[in-house]
């Protein structure tokens, strides 16, 4: 039962990661997502095979601390942004920015009425959804943190975005697989003692 609390915890957080992207990018006039049918909360839209099924599953089976995933990413063209210096920088930091509001409501609910935070699955959607915006916050392609950090890149490091994009998948797998989120768990567990008190 706690297994599929997470998992379900997880795809509601994750979903709206993605519309937020897709919300933010309609509202600066890209009606990209919209026409794929992405701003939408069914998940069934979202749902990546390996990032919202396979690797949640791995790292239940494996007995894993945390549980992470992701979903297809909400398409948008930046071309049709009204904002072409910063359209990218405001998409890519309004999914980031949805999960720590999550993780906000929540936390100060639990912190307003202690008793919450004995029901099923609300420090989950706290820990999670923090967990989420600090891993999409790393600047390693294709995570929102590299739309932030190549807004700021001179041009003269162009060639440098090029390859860092190219491999930038392999570098998020190994450090999945290696362990690399006891690196920024602790700053979750700040975080999260943070906003609830606990």
């Amino acid at each position: 039962m706690e297994t599929l609390i997470l998992i379900a915890v997880l795809l509601f957080s994750i979903v709206i990661h993605e519309v937020a992207h897709g919300a933010m990018a309609y509202y600066l006039g890209d009606p990209t997502a919209k026409y794929a049918g992405r701003l939408t909360l069914n998940p069934i839209r979202h749902l990546d095979p390996i990032g919202s099924i396979l690797v949640p599953l791995f790292l239940v089976i494996i007995g894993s601390p945390f549980l992470f995933g992701w979903a297809k990413p909400v398409p948008f063209n930046p071309y049709y942004l009204r904002d072409r210096r910063y359209g990218s920088l405001k998409v890519a930091i309004a999914g980031p920015a949805s999960n720590l509001l999550i993780a906000l409501v929540f936390g100060l609910l639990i912190r307003s009425f202690p008793d919450l935070a004995g029901l099923p699955g609300v420090i989950y959607i706290v820990l999670i959804n923090i967990l989420l915006a600090a891993f999409n916050l790393m600047p390693i392609p294709p995570l929102d943190g590299s739309h932030i950090l190549f807004t700021f890149l001179p041009s003269s490091m162009q060639r440098f975005r090029i390859i860092f994009s190219q491999y930038g998948f392999l570098v998020i797998v190994v450090f999945i697989f290696v362990g690399g989120f006891r690196l920024i768990f602790p700053l979750v567990l700040q975080i999260f003692s943070l906003i609830t008190g606990l």
